[in-house]
């Protein structure tokens, strides 16, 4: 009798464990299903980490606690010219479907009144953003087949689907050309974006070398971006096409420093209505890439070990390769001749 109430409470026992077991790796395989990448964000009880004294994206001093709101802009003739890249920190330039090019501008130092036409995402947005924590991101619309990867990326979604009567149309510019959205009315809607971390610039005087340059031709399939570098304003002035990029704002768009990096474009799983697919640009690894800044032009390498690491840049000799204070703008190309994958 003793012998039979023990085996019994030995099953019992067994029982209890094997559904304990069960329960938790159900909740282990919801939770790791339904989880965001994670964002980079410490412990709660982790002290809170101290203000860089420069900006991370501009070497400059204002700002510095700043949220970070990544925007798509479109850069073709149709959508020129366009508002509030003058006050981005950043501009990143994107191949797209067909050739053509679109840019995502970073702010943080400081926000335009308004910027625009604000256009569609890609792919290649989501693994350049992963280095900026959880910024912001806006940006008209998405693929269907690409909206579970914004899901899950680790960014606020203030897309035109979200961001309410912070888009507007502007009249004067045809559509789809015509969206536009205020960056303050924007980063109301994701209060808790991330401020500005290290992404791997470096600021200060000019490393030693690098070549006396005029001006640098950037090129896709279908267009080009020019940069002269104009002494009296210390900038690198831009053109669309041979012809000046001028701001919606007045005068021509420019920058103390162009970095252009030459990264593998290659075919993604999207697609465009019209059956164009989307290149996917690879911003990992290592590559080489030109720095223009003070009116010479560097050879140096970049680098990346993931997507949620910073992008470092060296010198020919290994040295860091330093960036003039200001607006940088990365112009992505690909690493052999241009083309459409």
């Amino acid at each position: 009798m003793l012998v039979g109430s023990r085996t019994q409470a030995g099953v019992a026992v067994l029982g209890i464990l094997a559904l304990s077991g069960a329960l938790v790796a159900c909740s282990k395989g919801s939770e790791s299903e339904a989880a965001p990448p994670a964002a980079g964000a410490g412990p709660s009880s982790s002290p809170t980490p101290t203000p860089p004294a420069t900006h991370p994206f501009t070497g400059g001093r204002s700002g510095v606690t700043n949220p970070v709101l990544a925007v798509k802009i479109d850069n073709t003739p149709s959508a020129l010219p366009q508002e509030g890249l003058r006050s981005a920190d950043i501009v990143y330039v994107e191949q797209v479907e067909g050739g053509v090019t679109r840019i995502m501008a970073v702010f943080s130092s400081r926000l335009p009144a308004r910027v625009g036409p604000v256009r569609s995402a890609r792919i290649s947005d989501l693994h350049i953003l992963r280095q900026f924590g959880r910024p912001a991101f806006a940006f008209s619309g998405v693929q269907s087949k690409m909206k579970p990867y914004i899901r899950r990326a680790p960014l606020y979604d203030i897309s035109q689907d979200n961001g309410g009567t912070s888009y507007f149309r502007v009249a004067g510019r045809p559509m789809p050309y015509n969206l536009f959205s205020s960056p303050k009315a924007l980063l109301r809607q994701a209060p808790k974006a991330t401020g500005p971390k290290d992404i791997g610039f470096r600021f200060g005087p000019a490393p030693e070398g690098g070549t006396a340059a005029k001006s640098f031709t950037a090129r896709w399939p279908t267009t080009t971006m020019g940069f002269r570098w104009s002494a009296s304003a210390k900038r690198w002035l831009v053109s669309y096409g041979g012809r000046p990029d001028r701001a919606a704002e007045g005068g021509q768009l420019g920058a103390p420093t162009i970095v252009v990096q030459y990264a593998k474009t290659t075919r993604s799983q999207f697609h465009d209505f019209l059956g164009n697919y989307t290149p996917l640009i690879d911003t990992t690894g290592t590559g080489k890439a030109v720095v223009l800044r003070d009116g010479k032009s560097y050879d140096a390498r970049w680098s990346r070990p993931s997507d949620a690491d910073g992008t470092t840049f060296t010198t020919a000799t290994g040295q860091p390769m330093t960036f003039a204070t200001g607006q940088v703008w990365v112009v992505l190309v690909n690493s052999g001749k241009p083309r459409v994958p």
